[in-house]
């Protein structure tokens, strides 16, 4: 699906702000303009992000794009199979002079968290990374540490490699507000990307310093999102989309035969969320259908699960909510 140019408002200081910072996603990882015109909307929208890709397709560049854009603590933790639940949240320290214990902060503590590979970690760790995901605090020992806000994380995972990684649970998948599929750029674009890595080497590509999205912005576009207009059409037509994938009120030819499992009304807020800061990007105050159209396999896709047949005839998520989409109406 092509994504539309982004318009936003230009009467509207905070939309100028993100309208800059969209620009210098796109033209840092070229090729990815869908994956990264959604990651700014997971942002926006308060969520956290997966992005998934073979090696090579730039989903570290963009989340460190993205954090080097912004106002905050950036930290990359690289997942691997000896990695420890402490080594994220960080440890009791026992000091002698003091006879005491003192809590050292892991690199959770920070405000935009990159876990790259997080399949190759074992479920506890990716459990730690979950949680301190959906609650916004750690845990160590008897003691409860809250997060700073903003509290972003981007996940990243290769889905063509299977050995030595661990697959995440369905239920913490859902953790995620969206995921994000990077794919393979055109002979065009991969012309301008070698074009670019010869400029970067060479440093004849030394684009001057852009001012950072203070957290002060962020924290008010947010606000500004959450007051983008849902009407009663595009609520409705959300749950039905939604309940569409539960065969509610009937099944839908190359949806419910597929499905081993439904999306939660997870989904259908979040699918509503998203299409809000898709909308307010876009420099309107009220949702449009095509913003949920836009984001609905985004959101939607990791949230439902294939039966064992859809599997081994190569049935994809994606293809599961393009039928969803053609065969329910949006009034």
């Amino acid at each position: 699906m092509t994504v539309s140019p982004v318009r936003f408002d230009a009467s509207a200081p905070e939309t100028r702000v993100f309208a800059d910072l969209g620009s210098r996603l796109m033209t840092a990882v070229l090729g990815q303009d869908r994956a990264a015109d959604h990651l700014l909307v997971a942002l926006l929208a308060d969520g956290h992000v997966l992005l998934q890709g073979a090696p090579g397709l730039a989903k570290t560049r963009l989340a460190r794009a993205l954090a080097d854009a912004l106002e905050g603590e950036f930290r990359r933790i690289q997942f691997t199979p000896d990695l420890l639940p402490s080594d994220l949240v960080g440890a009791s320290i026992y000091r002698a002079a003091t006879h005491d214990f003192e809590f050292r902060a892991g690199p959770l503590f920070a405000n935009f968290v990159l876990a790259d590979e997080i399949n190759r970690a074992p479920a506890k760790v990716q459990s730690a990374l979950l949680e301190a995901m959906e609650e916004r605090q750690v845990t160590s020992g008897d003691e409860t540490f809250p997060l700073e806000p903003p509290f972003f994380v981007v996940a990243t995972q290769n889905p063509i490699e299977h050995d030595g990684t661990w697959d995440l649970p369905q239920a913490q998948l859902d953790r995620f507000l969206m995921q994000i599929d990077l794919d393979y750029p055109g002979a065009d674009v991969e012309r301008r990307i070698l074009d670019l890595a010869v400029a970067e080497a060479t440093q004849a590509f030394d684009p001057p310093p852009a001012a950072p999205v203070r957290k002060a912005e962020l924290h008010a576009a947010k606000a500004a999102v959450a007051e983008v207009w849902l009407s009663e059409p595009i609520r409705n037509y959300i749950v039905r989309l939604v309940a569409g994938t539960r065969d509610d009120p009937a099944r839908i030819d190359g949806v419910g035969e597929h499905l081993s499992h439904p999306a939660s009304p997870r989904g259908t807020i979040m699918l509503a969320r998203t299409a809000q800061a898709r909308a307010w990007l876009r420099g309107r105050d009220h949702v449009l259908p095509e913003d949920v159209q836009a984001l609905a396999s985004d959101v939607l896709g990791h949230r439902i699960g294939l039966t064992y047949r859809a599997e081994a005839d190569g049935v994809q998520p994606g293809a599961v909510i393009g039928a969803l989409l053609d065969a329910v109406d949006v009034v």
